[in-house]
């Protein structure tokens, strides 16, 4: 009883350690493309954010997708000799898809290069091909690790690889102004970055490799069975958390194309990319602050999952998703309502900040969806999120390709919100879980739509006054959020307070909760 006990705890504490690892890198992951775009300007953004899909897709198989399945395999082995043994059967497996795809990369670069309409970015793919061979040793280490609940070693591995990154972009984006670069040279060594990082990261968990050639079993599970499980359950889970990626990389095949058979010209073309691209990092920004509100609910969530207390489940459930909504749906439309200053702010322009507004709200379905997600994958319910995911992206596929052809550059924002809706509606329609077990029945998306709508109103009120007052530009954009973002917020949290958007244990939960309450009850 007393090792259950101990095991949970460790759970908890674990599922904690990594969900503030993940937030510390998704923030170093999203605002380090704010200082990257000052630096190179939109053509330069566009040329990095055309072949990022490519990186991001390897980040999140070695980061979370393939580490949460392995975890899976080695929490079912009984002594440490069998987790060592199936690790190394892993590794062998992980290590010959990755030299297949490094591979493939490495010959196709020039057809994938021509089919984004760009023959130039060839250099570019080559060049990220080569984090690819680091994906068995990243997977396996963190897979490893977690499946011992041992959560430090990955945590501070996808921190210091995001560290080791960042750093080594920004410095070849400030040496390729300084030396004038072409953005396709930029482009091309800012993506050596992905391998730096993750050699940064196998280098801090050399230790773990050093025990693979110990165990003498060669093998727990036949080889067949593993591949199996990797390319069924192990690929869907990565595929479903890559979900927003696979959508950017969409873009990247049919944004440049669709908008020169719209009429425009190449370079036009690249500088809208390139434009619309800003969106991504308010994009990431916006999710992880829905999902920081929840991450400290998702290891109760799992404790009661595993100690089979379903009633303890639906309610825990219920209070992720009504918090993670709730906060991400708050978060996303103070950022609309916001979008021409935060634009200005961050990127010394305005433009398209109507396209940017459109697609930050894919904010609000991407958080229903991971929530799903989560709670789906611990009931095993996989058939229903490869539909959902399946469908999100043949429906952003062929709203890209129609919309941009007729609507221009607004019709991509508009496909990848409206793809994520329909993902949504699938999920709630098909999963096992009822939507009013999720966000009960006291009303509570009329309510929030409420406080959302006059939070919306009075923020873009407010920004426009202050506008009239001060003159236009730069640092007054900077000055007209750090006046309207408090008012916004105020307005949201009296809002939720007086409609009781939120029971007060829900509030209590949330980071900073007690204190919130603790002032309400003094009011």
């Amino acid at each position: 009883m007393k090792i259950m006990k101990n095991n949970a705890y460790n759970m908890m504490q674990g599922a904690v350690v990594l969900s503030v690892a993940a937030l510390v890198a998704k923030i170093l992951s999203a605002t380090y493309r704010i200082p990257l775009e000052n630096l190179v300007g939109n053509e330069g953004f566009y040329v990095y954010q055309q072949i990022y899909p490519l990186y991001g897709i390897g980040m999140t198989f070695a980061l979370s997708g393939f580490p949460i399945f392995i975890s899976k395999i080695i929490a079912e082995q009984e002594s440490k000799e069998q987790k060592l043994a199936i690790s190394k059967q892993l590794f062998l497996i992980l290590a010959f898809f990755s030299v297949l795809i490094f591979g493939g990369l490495q010959l196709s670069a020039s057809f994938l290069a021509t089919l984004m309409g760009d023959k130039q970015l060839d250099a570019l793919i080559k060049s990220v091909a080569w984090m690819f061979l680091l994906m068995p040793f990243l997977s396996v280490s963190r897979g490893y690790y977690q499946g011992n609940l041992q959560m430090v070693p990955t945590a501070i591995s996808q921190v210091l690889e995001q560290i080791v990154r960042v750093f080594v972009i920004i410095m070849v984006a400030i040496m390729a102004v300084t030396y004038h670069w072409s953005v396709y040279k930029m482009g091309t060594l800012a993506m050596t970055s992905s391998f730096l990082g993750g050699l940064a990261a196998v280098i801090y968990l050399g230790k773990f490799f050093m025990q693979l050639n110990k165990p003498k079993i060669k093998s727990v599970v036949k080889y067949r069975i593993l591949i199996q499980r990797l390319l069924t359950e192990g690929m869907m889970l990565c595929f479903f958390v890559s979900l927003m990626i696979l959508m950017q990389l969409i873009d990247s095949f049919t944004i440049k194309n669709g908008l020169q058979s719209y009429g425009l010209s190449e370079t036009v073309a690249k500088n809208l990319k390139g434009t619309y691209d800003r969106a991504q990092p308010l994009v990431q920004l916006g999710l992880v602050i829905g999902v920081s509100f929840a991450s400290s609910l998702l290891p109760s969530l799992t404790q009661a999952l595993e100690q089979n207390k379903q009633h303890d489940f639906k309610q825990k459930a219920k209070m992720v998703m009504k918090v993670s909504l709730g906060i991400g749906s708050a978060a996303t439309i103070g950022m609309v309502a916001l979008m021409p200053q935060i634009n200005h702010l961050l990127f010394g322009s305005r433009a398209l900040s109507e396209v940017i507004a459109i697609y930050v709200l894919s904010v609000i379905f991407m958080t229903i969806i991971n929530t799903y997600s989560s709670m789906l994958q611990s009931l095993k319910e996989f058939k229903v999120l490869l539909w959902a995911l399946f469908i999100g992206l043949v429906s952003k596929y062929c709203l890209n390709v129609i919309g941009l052809h007729f609507l221009g550059i607004i019709a991509a924002s508009e496909a990848t919100v409206l793809s994520l809706f329909f993902a949504v509606i699938y999920l709630m329609k098909a999963s096992s879980i009822a939507v009013k077990d999720l966000i009960g029945e006291e009303r509570f998306l009329s309510k929030l739509i409420i406080s959302c709508g006059l939070m919306f109103v009075v923020t873009k009120m407010m920004a426009n006054i202050i506008e009239m007052v001060i003159n236009p530009g730069r640092l007054q954009s900077g000055v007209v959020l750090l006046l309207a973002i408090p008012i916004g917020a105020g307005v949201f949290v009296y809002m939720a307070l007086k409609l009781k958007i939120f029971t007060p244990l829900e509030i209590s939960n949330m980071p900073g909760g007690k204190k919130i309450l603790k002032i309400v009850n003094n009011l």
